[in-house]
């Protein structure tokens, strides 16, 4: 793909990245520094991008590589200061209190379950999500359906800010 119209797509498709990366890291610092990768690995993969499917299925496909790669790779230390947000972390709107409760309750799934009901809320199908992670659709019907019993229960849970 030609740099100046790839340039012209990670633009566009954006918000892809800070969702993924809004449900994979609280932190700031942590968000910035995975905004980074995904920007190089979609860089580094750019040429491989052939248009076979929508450049928006391309990017999630990155994303969600580099975020489930990198969560592997580090070694979990977990602080919970309040840090302020960086300008660039806003596109991902809380429009309510009950979407902002879905989002941190989607962050206590497990990195693969969170993909999955990140596709789904963006409306991938299936058998579309269920080749991306390399299950069958039965296995992925079973896994929703435990998700949305994990994310139920999570969100029927009293908060203890």
């Amino acid at each position: 793909m030609e740099e100046d119209l790839f340039l012209s797509e990670i633009k566009a498709n954006q918000g892809i990245i800070f969702k993924v990366v809004s449900l994979y890291a609280a932190d700031p610092e942590e968000k910035k520094d995975l905004y980074q990768e995904i920007l190089l690995q979609c860089w580094k993969g750019r040429l491989q991008f052939r248009g076979d499917s929508k450049f928006s299925t391309w990017l999630y496909r990155i994303s969600l590589n580099t975020v489930l790669t990198s969560n592997r790779k580090k070694t979990v230390i977990e602080y919970k200061e309040l840090l302020p947000e960086s300008d660039q972390q806003a596109p991902v709107q809380i429009e309510n209190e009950n979407s902002l409760a879905l989002q941190q309750a989607i962050r206590q799934l497990t990195d693969s379950d969170r993909a999955i009901i990140l596709l789904y809320l963006e409306g991938y199908s299936n058998q579309e999500i269920a080749d991306w992670m390399g299950i069958s659709p039965n296995n992925l019907a079973v896994k929703m359906y435990r998700i949305r019993q994990r994310l139920s229960n999570l969100l029927k849970a009293p908060h203890h800010d």
